[in-house]
C-alpha cells in the first residue's frame, strides 16, 4: 500500500481559523490564537469550519475490496483506476495477512487468483472486451484511487476506519492518511 499526499488547502490551519473568526468575530489574528482557536473548535466539535480544508491523496496497492469500503464515504471525492479500460491480464493482487499466516490458506488463494487471471485472459483472448472479462477479477486485485475530502469528513473516516472492528486494510491505511495528516496539520488531527 502507498499513500502518497498529492495536495493540501495551503494554510489549512490558519485558513480554519480564519473561518471561525467570521462566527466568533473576537478572535486575535496571531498564530498563537489561530492554535487555541482550532483546538477549541476540535474539542467543542464545532467542525463545520474544517470543511473548508481539504486534502487529496493517492492510494495505489490496495485492493478493490478496500476501495468498495472507502467509496462508501460519500462526502469524499474519488477518481479509480478503470477496470473497464485498463488491460488487467498481469494485475497485482492483495493477500491478506491472515492468509499469509497459513500455508494451505495460501496455496489455496494463490490457486484461486491464478485462476481468475487465466480465465480474464481467455476471455479477452476469446474477443470479450475488458469491460465483461473483469467480472471474473477477484476483490483481492489491486487497484488505484486518488481521494479527496475535506477536514471534518477525514476526521470522521479516521474515527470509524482505525477502530479494531474495522478491516484491516483499511484499517491500516485510515492510519497513514493519519499520519501524514497529523504531519501536516497537527492541530486539525493532533487529537486522534
Amino acid at each position: 500500500m502507498n499513500v502518497e499526499l498529492i495536495d493540501i488547502t495551503a494554510g489549512a490551519e490558519n485558513l480554519i481559523a480564519e473561518c471561525a473568526r467570521t462566527c466568533y468575530q473576537s478572535e486575535a489574528k496571531t498564530a498563537e490564537a489561530n492554535v487555541k482557536l482550532l483546538e477549541r473548535l476540535r474539542d467543542m466539535g464545532h467542525l463545520s469550519t474544517f470543511e473548508h480544508a481539504k486534502v487529496t491523496f493517492r492510494i495505489s496497492g490496495i485492493s478493490r475490496a478496500c476501495s468498495h469500503q472507502m467509496v462508501r464515504h460519500r462526502h469524499f471525492s474519488f477518481s479509480r483506476m478503470s477496470q473497464r479500460y485498463v488491460d488487467e491480464k498481469d494485475f497485482a493482487y492483495v493477500t491478506p495477512p491472515a492468509v499469509e499466516e497459513k500455508v494451505e490458506a495460501k496455496r489455496i488463494f494463490d490457486a484461486q487468483v491464478a485462476s481468475a487471471r487465466k480465465a480474464y485472459e481467455a476471455l479477452v483472448a476469446a474477443g470479450l472486451n475488458k469491460e465483461d472479462a473483469r467480472f471474473v477479477l477477484p476483490n483481492a486485485a489491486e487497484t488505484e484511487i486518488i481521494v479527496t475530502a475535506n477536514f471534518r469528513s477525514l476526521r470522521e473516516f479516521i474515527k470509524l476506519r482505525t477502530t479494531p472492528a474495522a478491516q484491516w486494510e483499511i484499517r491500516d491505511l485510515a492510519q497513514e492518511m493519519l499520519r501524514i495528516l497529523k504531519d501536516k496539520a497537527p492541530h486539525a488531527f493532533g487529537d486522534l
